[in-house]
């Protein structure tokens, strides 16, 4: 590649760009953490990761899914009890700031871990009180 021509292309090359992370930095970052996660702004869900790549979501105060996650080359998928089909994202850390690209459709559905807690979902058990 020419001098002018590689100068060119690293100036285009967004300065915050980071390596995702792997199963193994996810696992280590994430296992025993409840992050939430944000979209323009706006609440998305809230997601609890469990010890053996085991996960609970909730997007409702009181409403769970368990699922699981497993890793699928730089992506890490999911898979919950009512929903079989695999959501798979790429995770990036960029300092403090969580950033997740889904991997199906539209380039610009990007989440945002806005909050990490060492506390667990409130998930009462199927049937609480009937």
């Amino acid at each position: 590649m020419r001098p002018l021509a590689l100068a060119l292309a690293l100036l285009a090359t967004p300065a915050s760009a980071v390596t995702p992370l792997t199963a193994e930095e996810f696992d280590a970052h994430f296992t025993g953490k409840t992050v939430t996660y944000r979209q323009s702004g706006s609440l998305f869900g809230i997601e609890e990761y469990l010890p053996g790549r085991k996960v609970r979501w909730s997007v409702a105060p009181g409403e769970c899914q368990y699922g699981s996650w497993y890793p699928e080359d730089s992506s890490i998928c999911f898979v919950y009890e009512y929903d079989p089909d695999p959501h798979c994202w790429t995770f990036w850390k960029d300092g403090d700031t969580l950033l997740a690209q889904s991997n199906s459709g539209d380039p610009a559905f990007k989440l945002y871990g806005t909050d990490s807690s060492d506390q667990p979902l409130a998930c009462p058990g199927p049937d609480v009180g009937a």
